[in-house]
C-alpha cells in the first residue's frame, strides 16, 4: 500500500515497509525528538510489523515548518493523517511526550470508529496525574542541561552552537505541549494498554506509571526495564520483545 494522501506523507514516515503484516504500529517521539528515533525498532520489528513514525513540525525534513505547542494541535492532525493506514489494525508506541499525543490520538481514533488494537506509553506519567512542569519558561541553558541529563541525544549535539540553535523553537514547543496538557476525562480506552518505564526515571514515579490503568477497560500491563527515562535505548532488546509479544495474534480494532 502506498499513501499518497497529503495530510499522511507530511505526518507519517514509513522506514521498513511489511505488506505483509497484520498490524502496524505507529510510533511519537518524545520532545526534541524525531521520526528517525524509531527507525531501529522498525528495521527489529519488520516484516512481523511494519512501523510508521510520526514525524512533528520544526525539526528535520520539517525545519522549515513552525513547531506546535499543544498537545491538541499534534493529535488532531495525526489522527486525520492516520485514517488512510486503518486498512490494518492500527498499534500505537509513544515515548514521554509521544505517550501523551499517542493516547489522544488513540481516543480520537476511536471516535471515528478506527479504535486502535493497542497502545503503549513509554517514560511519562498517566493522563490523569497532574504536575507542574518547567515547560518553555526557562532560559536555554536550563533547557539543555535538563536534556542532557535525561540523556537519549548524542552529546556532540550540544557541542555545534548552531544545530542547537536550529533545534531550540522545536524543543520549546514540545516541552511547553507537555506543560500545557491538561486531562479531559471521558470512557476509558478499549484496548490493551502496556505502560513500560524505567526503573530509575526522575520523571515517572511507579505510582505515576501504574495509573496508565485507569486509562482502559481491557488488559493493562506495567514494564519496568533497568535504567532511566531514556532506558528504551538501552533495553532495545526487551522493548521489542515486550511490543512483538503483545501484537502477536492482535489484526483488528477492539
Amino acid at each position: 500500500m502506498t499513501v499518497t494522501d497529503a495530510p499522511s506523507a507530511l505526518w507519517i514516515r514509513r522506514f521498513r515497509p511489511a505488506p505483509d503484516a497484520p498490524v502496524r504500529l505507529v510510533c511519537f517521539p518524545h520532545a526534541g525528538g524525531s521520526a528517525t528515533f524509531f527507525l531501529k525498532l522498525a528495521e527489529a520489528l519488520s516484516p512481523d510489523v511494519e512501523v510508521l513514525a510520526v514525524q512533528y513540525p520544526g525539526r528535520q525534513d520539517r525545519r522549515k515548518e513552525p513547531p506546535i505547542a499543544t498537545v491538541a494541535g499534534l493529535a488532531e492532525p495525526v489522527a486525520a493523517a492516520l485514517l488512510p493506514w486503518a486498512d490494518r489494525g492500527l498499534a500505537l508506541f509513544g515515548h514521554s511526550l509521544g505517550s501523551i499525543v499517542a493516547y489522544e490520538v488513540a481516543r480520537s481514533l476511536r471516535d471515528e470508529g478506527h479504535a486502535p488494537v493497542a497502545l503503549f506509553a513509554s517514560g511519562r506519567r498517566a493522563p490523569s496525574v497532574e504536575r507542574e512542569e518547567f515547560g518553555s519558561q526557562v532560559d536555554d541553558d536550563t533547557l539543555l542541561r535538563t536534556l542532557q541529563s535525561l540523556g537519549g541525544t548524542d552529546p556532540r549535539v550540544f557541542d555545534d552552537e548552531e544545530l542547537v540553535r536550529l533545534a531550540l523553537p522545536a524543543i520549546r514547543a514540545d516541552y511547553r505541549a507537555a506543560a500545557t496538557y491538561r486531562y479531559r476525562p471521558g470512557p476509558p480506552l478499549g484496548c490493551p494498554l502496556t505502560m513500560l518505564t524505567g526503573a530509575d526515571d526522575p520523571m515517572v514515579s511507579p505510582q505515576d506509571a501504574a495509573a496508565w490503568q485507569e486509562h482502559t477497560s481491557a488488559d493493562f500491563d506495567l514494564i519496568t526495564l533497568p535504567g532511566g527515562h531514556f532506558y528504551l535505548s538501552e533495553q532495545h532488546a526487551a522493548v521489542t520483545r515486550a511490543i512483538t509479544d503483545r501484537l502477536t495474534g492482535l489484526t483488528r480494532p477492539v
